[in-house]
């Protein structure tokens, strides 16, 4: 095996590969290493319609094998840790590998730890969460008889931020469906203030809201889980507020039990687990204070080691972590790292924080969110070629979008290398 290579990236998901993919079509050869211990590759943002019984999972798997680019040597192994100032990446069986510049796109992990009782309820099946297990979530829903169907996600920076509002509306839709609205109540609890970030999808996702009859709860972080009384507890996190202000839901069985914190029983718990960087990230001098990759905002490069680059979910970006945010980034990457190598400086500082988030608003709906680091909605112009004007709208041909398309487009052209 190697130990040298003029390009090295670590992170076999979908920033790794599409860089690895773009780097290879600039030229096909440059001598490219791509560290990755997975055998398999995931198109995780199908797993919301998974978890809904509307997509089959093994669709959104592949071979690792499959989708690392020709020509880009596989290494099958852990990074550990950096030497950044030697060029040296440090891995658990290859040892030390020297690069002459660095892609870091390890995307992130879980850390269930910051949730008391977490990986209980979800070991025990009293939780459910479409980022671990959508084909149990499915089950869960699918089974559900009513009651309390709690939907939530903790105060970290998550993936796909939409993700857990997304199987919200899906199970209130089946419910409704099913003929059990009546005797179910679905209720959505964030840490943040507004269901959305982006006024006119807000807009849109509060009346949603309305039409299903879910209970929406901001500011509510959740911080323990009872697993065998089937109880979640939030601390009510909105500034200047205190326990006399917090009205209890008697509807729902909502409990105040001092210092702001609320007991809420549930029947179904859906959550998105607390999300962090991979440990050999957050430990090495290459993050920021809150353990995320330190890069600068527009050309993703390193704000203190030039020949290294961060993007994707392991990125310290103001903006959501999410595989579209990716496909605006890895140009960026790919640009100046070919910069670099003619020994010019990386000038290219183009990415405005473009994300975007496919949010379904129930079977056969979807609204798309696209912004940017100022939180301007900025819907891309070809959606007018589906004859969609109003993306912020819900439509049945941005669910197209979702469901067949947008897994198409993935496969055979993002991780192909083709800018699209």
């Amino acid at each position: 095996m190697k130990t040298n290579f003029e390009v090295l990236i670590i992170g076999g998901g979908t920033a790794g590969i599409m860089t690895a993919a773009q780097l290879k079509k600039k030229d096909k050869n440059l001598s490219i290493g791509l560290i990755e211990p997975g055998d398999t590759h995931y198109y995780q943002p199908a797993w919301t319609l998974v978890g809904a019984g509307t997509y089959k999972f093994k669709k959104t798997a592949k071979p690792m094998a499959d989708v690392i680019p020709k020509g880009v040597e596989w290494i099958k192994d852990y990074a550990t840790g950096f030497d950044a100032a030697n060029n040296i990446v440090t891995n658990k069986q290859s040892g030390e590998i020297n690069y002459d510049y660095l892609v870091v796109a390890p995307g992130l992990v879980y850390d269930f730890s910051l949730i008391e009782g977490l990986k209980e309820a979800l070991d025990k099946g009293v939780a459910c969460s479409n980022y671990t297990d959508p084909e149990y979530t499915w089950e869960v829903i699918r089974n559900f008889k009513g009651g309390n169907a709690v939907f939530t996600q903790p105060t970290t920076p998550i993936k796909c931020g939409g993700a857990p509002q997304k199987i919200a509306y899906l199970a209130a839709d089946h419910f409704k469906k099913k003929k059990i609205k009546d005797n179910t109540n679905v209720i959505f609890a964030t840490p943040g203030s507004v269901i959305f970030g982006v006024k006119p999808i807000r807009e849109t996702l509060t009346k949603v809201l309305d039409n299903y009859g879910m209970h929406f709860k901001p500011f509510y972080a959740p911080f323990k889980i009872d697993p065998d009384k089937k109880i979640i507890y939030f601390r009510h996190t909105a500034e200047g507020e205190n326990q006399c202000v917090i009205t209890e839901d008697n509807s729902i069985g909502e409990k105040m039990t001092g210092d702001a914190v609320i007991e809420l029983p549930f029947d179904i718990l859906h959550l998105a687990p607390p999300q962090t960087a991979p440990k050999f990230v957050k430990e090495s001098d290459l993050v920021t204070e809150t353990g995320w990759l330190d890069v600068d905002h527009h050309s993703l490069q390193h704000n203190k080691y030039a020949n290294i680059f961060g993007l994707g979910d392991v990125a310290a970006l103001p903006t959501a972590k999410t595989g579209a945010a990716i496909r605006k980034q890895v140009p960026v990457v790919v640009k100046n790292i070919m910069m670099l190598r003619k020994q010019q400086q990386a000038w290219v500082n183009s990415y405005n924080g473009y994300s975007s988030c496919p949010l379904v608003t129930g079977y056969g709906k979807m609204v798309l969110a696209e912004f940017d680091y100022d939180g301007n909605f900025i819907p891309d112009p070809k959606l007018k070629r589906m004859l969609i004007f109003r993306s912020d709208k819900q439509h049945w041909r941005l669910w197209l979008l979702k469901k067949f398309m947008l897994p198409y487009l993935y496969w055979n052209k993002m991780l192909k290398g083709v800018d699209v």
